[in-house]
């Protein structure tokens, strides 16, 4: 009501002949920017309704009058309710303040709510509304027939994140949601949710792989290390330019997975140095860390009596006495860690 009365007193509002109050859309010379719309064509393509008491077919309505059954308050101007459009701005301003920084939503809503939105936000505050619109793709959904749809509450096809997590957990939907550009639709499914813990999996095995590299690293540099470290900064400068690029995470994480490919091929498994070790770990998380990625990791630690029985396991191989080997790999399973003999070494998890 406050921002309604606010707009009439600086003349951008008016009471209409039907009782409703109207925003004079011409009085905000500004719109029109957002959606790329002219007053001109706006003005050729509208609707004249002779029932409406606004002063011009563009203006849009910001208290409607109470009709019966309505949800209705009190006000100035009679009972009524306030207008999808206006409902926006009051909660945005209230809660974020006169200017945010991002301004979400679909691109159906380019125009008219957000452009409505603008032109009675500013005109109210003086102030610039939102300072940058990001309008996303919608999420897709198969219906009964294999056809794609839009995901939406009207349509009844739509499920919460929670529902999601409950199964698969949180790290997997936030891998789906900027595997694409957002501006691009994404579609859902339990096998592309599949896929995304796959792509993880890899990123989480390249991690734990440095992690076991580094407790196993020489001191002494390589020659070639350098070279090495120095070639992981391209990976840095092409995350970069994809997130400039209109936020372009899929192809942020598509440099990635070129890092983890890099280092696969030239440190995991090579006997590395520690300095090849820590500058790949460094790139590793820097990049990840952006997207808020491989957050779950373990790094759990081995009681002393524990990390023995490997290290006597191991040597038992060494001396190829197989069948203590195997009795210290039963008794470790027996407590509960699981061993894993790999051409780098043995790795271990926790049933």
């Amino acid at each position: 009501l406050n921002l309604v009365a606010k707009l009439e007193e600086k003349g951008y509002a008016y009471q209409g002949s039907d009782g409703d109050v109207d925003y004079a859309v011409r009085k905000f010379k500004p719109y029109g920017l957002l959606s790329g719309k002219s007053l001109d064509d706006l003005q050729s393509g509208a609707r004249v309704d002779v029932n409406t008491g606004k002063r011009d077919p563009l203006d849009f309505v910001l208290w409607k009058r109470a009709k019966p059954g309505e949800p209705q308050w009190e006000s100035k101007w009679g009972r009524g309710r306030p207008g999808w459009h206006i409902e926006c701005s009051a909660m945005s301003t209230k809660i974020l303040g006169d200017t945010f920084d991002i301004h979400g939503g679909g691109p159906d809503l380019v125009f008219p709510h957000h452009e409505n939105e603008i032109a009675q936000s500013e005109a109210a505050t003086g102030r610039s509304f939102a300072k940058v619109w990001m309008h996303s793709g919608p999420l897709r959904v198969r219906d009964k027939s294999g056809r794609e749809e839009k995901m939406s509450k009207s349509l009844g096809n739509f499920f919460t994140v929670r529902d999601v997590a409950e199964k698969y957990g949180y790290e997997p939907i936030r891998y789906l949601l900027i595997s694409a550009q957002y501006r691009s639709p994404i579609n859902y499914s339990t096998d592309i949710i599949e896929q995304c813990i796959a792509a993880l999996n890899r990123l989480y095995t390249c991690r734990d792989s440095l992690d076991f590299e580094l407790k196993n690293a020489a001191d002494a540099e390589h020659d070639g290390d350098k070279a090495i470290i120095d070639g992981f900064d391209k990976y840095r400068e092409q995350f970069i330019s994809a997130m400039d690029d209109d936020l372009n995470t899929a192809d942020a994480i598509a440099s990635i997975f070129e890092l983890v490919r890099d280092i696969n091929t030239n440190v995991v498994g090579k006997t590395p140095s520690k300095a090849l070790v820590e500058g790949a770990i460094a790139m590793f998380d820097e990049l990840t860390g952006v997207l808020g990625l491989v957050y779950n990791r373990k790094t759990e630690t081995l009681d002393s009596d524990v990390e023995a029985l490997i290290e006597a396991r191991t040597n038992a191989r060494k001396e190829k006495n197989w069948a203590e080997a195997d009795r210290i790999r039963d008794q470790l399973k027996e407590m509960g860690i699981v061993l894993e003999d790999t051409a780098q070494g043995v790795k271990w998890h926790r049933e």
